[in-house]
């Protein structure tokens, strides 16, 4: 049986676009409220980017996909799909595609509705976007990836939760920047994070989280995709992995036969943080704002409870056109403006005036 899915006509990525607040906390700080001074040598990131007082990930959705829509340089009209992917949407009950349709004046001839599958949300979008416009429905699709840091105070999570995430809109592998060539999903229920209903912030199943939910999952994604594409790690210039921490994605590659050249320039989370939804699909548009023409990608999500997509995609000479027509990534990655563990948690609601 064939698992990797390929769609009835060729697609690839016409244009994408990243988003990161400009606001950062720093672990130190955290650490020495929660903890004490001996645990700032075991800092998993130095800081994380965190959402502004007026941002959230619907906010966010709109400056990605401004940024994809530049690129792309099709009419928003065209666009007949919108997705969100993300585990921090706004409202219980309503979607924050519609919002997001609305400002960028693709509504309302449009399919929509939002995503959610922990940090594959945004690659679960994609998918949908490949099979859209792959079975001819429509010619373009937008599919999201974006979060906000979310982690209950003095928990591990508040170091790492971060905020940001990507764009991209999917149309004809004619007028692509990157042909998707394949892509491969695999899923279980393994309990290694989650958050009930009425929950503010989600918990951990923590003996799950490596093994086996982040590492088997991805070692199956990326392994049956390579498997049945019959490609090898040294077949891909470039790899991006999920990102929770630093170590995680290290040590996956180094598994999987990839190098730290190939992984280095996606690897975003030791200096924005962990941004769930945003954490694959960021890395992607890095490695996108580098790539020459002919070079391989792949890159591969995680979701907990869990599963991963993994992607093959090629870059073609288009992107030489179009990279310079929004914001690069590293744009919003080196921008910085540090706000103090007060500030963080009265715009993140941690603290409340009564």
């Amino acid at each position: 049986m064939q698992h990797v899915m390929k769609p009835n006509r060729p697609v690839g990525i016409v244009g994408y676009g990243a988003y990161i607040p400009a606001f950062r906390i720093m672990s130190r700080d955290i650490s020495r409220l929660w903890r004490n001074e001996q645990d700032l040598n075991y800092l998993p990131i130095e800081q994380k980017s965190v959402p502004g007082a007026d941002e959230d990930t619907i906010t966010m959705s709109i400056e990605a996909a401004n940024n994809a829509l530049a690129r792309a340089r099709v009419n928003p009209n065209l666009i007949r799909a919108i997705w969100v992917g993300s585990e921090s949407h706004p409202y219980a009950v309503k979607p924050s595609g519609t919002v997001v349709a609305e400002a960028l004046e693709i509504s309302p001839h449009a399919v929509s509705g939002d995503f959610e599958f922990a940090c594959k949300a945004g690659t679960e979008a994609i998918q949908a976007a490949i099979g859209f416009v792959g079975s001819s429905m429509a010619d373009y699709a937008l599919a999201v990836g974006m979060d906000t840091a979310q982690g209950r105070p003095g928990d591990a999570l508040e170091y790492t939760a971060a905020a940001g995430g990507a764009a991209f809109i999917i149309g004809p592998a004619e007028q692509a920047v990157a042909t998707i060539e394949g892509s491969y999903s695999y899923v279980s229920d393994t309990p290694d994070f989650f958050r009930r209903a009425y929950q503010k912030f989600p918990e951990h199943g923590n003996r799950f989280t490596g093994e086996p939910a982040y590492f088997h999952h991805l070692r199956n994604s990326v392994g049956t995709l390579m498997e049945e594409m019959a490609l090898k790690a040294h077949d891909f210039d470039y790899a991006v992995f999920h990102q929770p921490n630093t170590k995680f994605p290290v040590k996956l590659a180094k598994e999987l036969g990839f190098t730290r050249d190939q992984i280095k320039d996606g690897l975003l989370v030791p200096k924005i943080g962990n941004t769930y939804a945003g954490a694959a699909v960021l890395g992607l548009t890095a490695i996108l704002d580098i790539a020459k023409p002919g070079s391989r990608i792949l890159a591969a999500s995680f979701g907990s409870g869990a599963g991963s997509d993994a992607f093959c995609l090629s870059i073609n000479n288009q992107i030489e056109e179009v990279r310079t027509l929004a914001p690069m990534t590293t744009h919003y990655v080196r921008r910085s403006v540090v706000i103090d563990y007060g500030t963080y948690a009265r715009w993140r609601t941690k603290i409340i005036q009564t």
